[in-house]
C-alpha cells in the first residue's frame, strides 16, 4: 500500500509510524512545505520518500495533517490529484468548515473526515511517538458521504493502530470539542499568561511550580500556528464556552469575597463527580 502523509509532523508522523509496524510492506511517502522537517522525517524513517502533489495519483491512503487553515485550501487540490480509490483522511480539529467546503467537490465520495483525539504539546517530525493513537477515539463525521469501499479501507487502519470509533455531525462535533479541547487548550495558554506576566522573576515560577500547575500549563507549549486557525474557524462556539466558564469563575470569585467557603466547598465537591464521568477513560500526557 502507499500512503501519502502530508503535514509531516507529531499527528501525520506518529500515524505513519504505527502503519510501518503493522503493515510493514507499506510505502510511505511525505509532502510537507518545510524541506527540513521532509529532510528529518527521512533521517527519522517516518517516511521512505519525498512527494509532491504530482505523485498523489499513486496513493491508496492520504493522511492530511496540516493547520485547518491550511486545510481548507489543500483538501481540494488534493482530492483532484488522487486517484478514484485512493481515500483521503484529514485530522483536523474542527470538522463543520472543512466538510461544507468539500460537499460539492467531485471526489467528495473519497475523502473521509476525521478527528483523532490523539495529541501531545510538540511538534515536528521528532515529536512523532509510538502508539499515539492506541486506544484513542477517532471521530467521524458525515460518513455516509464516503464511498463503502473507502470507508472500509480507512477503518481497518484505524482498527490496526487501536482506535476506537465514534461517529457525529460536524456541527455537534465542533461544539462539543470546543468545550472538551479548544477552551482547554485558552485556559492553559491565559494561566501561563498570567503567571508570567505577575512572577517576572522567573527563576521563582520553576522553583515553585509543582505538577499540578505543571500539567495544568502544559498545553500552553502548544504551536500558536496550528491553535489559532482552530480557534477561528470554531469562533462561535469558542465564545460560548468561554462566557460559561467566565461566569463559573466570576461566581467562585464572588463566593471568596463573601467568605462563604461552605458554597465554595459544595462548588468543588458537586464538580468531583467528574472522577466518574471519566472513569474509564484513557487518561494521559498523549490526549489533546
Amino acid at each position: 500500500m502507499n500512503v501519502f502523509v502530508i503535514g509531516i509532523g507529531l499527528i501525520g508522523g506518529s500515524f505513519v509510524k504505527d502503519v510501518k509496524t503493522n503493515m510493514p510492506e507499506t510505502i510511505v511517502y511525505g509532502i510537507d512545505v518545510n524541506a527540513s522537517h521532509l529532510e528529518e522525517a527521512l533521517a527519522l524513517g517516518l517516511i521512505d520518500k519525498k512527494s509532491n502533489y504530482e505523485e498523489l495519483h499513486l496513493a491508496d491512503f492520504v493522511m492530511v495533517s496540516i493547520p485547518v487553515d491550511v486545510m481548507v485550501r489543500e483538501l481540494p487540490k488534493i482530492l483532484n490529484a488522487i486517484s478514484d480509490e485512493c481515500v483521503v483522511c484529514d485530522a483536523g480539529s474542527t470538522k463543520e468548515l472543512i466538510c461544507a467546503e468539500l460537499d460539492d467537490h467531485p471526489k467528495r465520495r473519497n475523502f473521509l473526515a476525521c478527528h483523532p483525539i490523539a495529541g501531545t504539546e510538540f511538534s515536528g517530525p521528532s515529536a512523532a511517538i509510538d502508539g499515539l493513537y492506541d486506544g484513542k477515539t477517532n471521530i467521524i463525521c458525515e460518513v455516509e458521504k464516503t464511498a463503502f469501499k473507502l470507508q472500509e479501507k480507512a477503518l481497518s487502519i484505524f482498527q490496526l493502530l487501536g482506535m476506537r470509533i465514534r461517529y457525529m455531525n460536524p456541527k455537534a462535533h465542533d461544539k462539543h470539542i470546543a468545550y472538551v479541547s479548544h477552551l482547554s487548550h485558552i485556559s492553559s495558554f491565559m494561566l501561563g499568561k498570567t503567571v508570567i506576566e505577575k512572577e517576572k522573576n522567573e527563576r521563582d515560577i520553576f522553583d515553585m511550580a509543582g505538577s499540578g500547575f505543571e500539567s495544568t500549563v502544559r498545553l500552553a507549549k502548544s504551536s500558536p500556528s496550528m491553535w489559532t486557525p482552530i480557534f477561528e474557524q470554531n469562533k462561535e462556539n469558542v465564545i460560548e464556552t468561554l462566557e460559561e466558564y467566565i461566569q463559573n469563575l466570576s461566581e467562585f470569585k464572588a463566593l471568596l469575597l463573601k467568605d462563604d467557603f461552605e458554597g465554595i466547598y459544595n462548588e468543588m465537591n458537586n464538580t468531583n463527580k467528574i472522577k466518574s464521568i471519566l472513569k474509564g477513560i484513557p487518561l494521559n500526557k498523549n490526549n489533546r
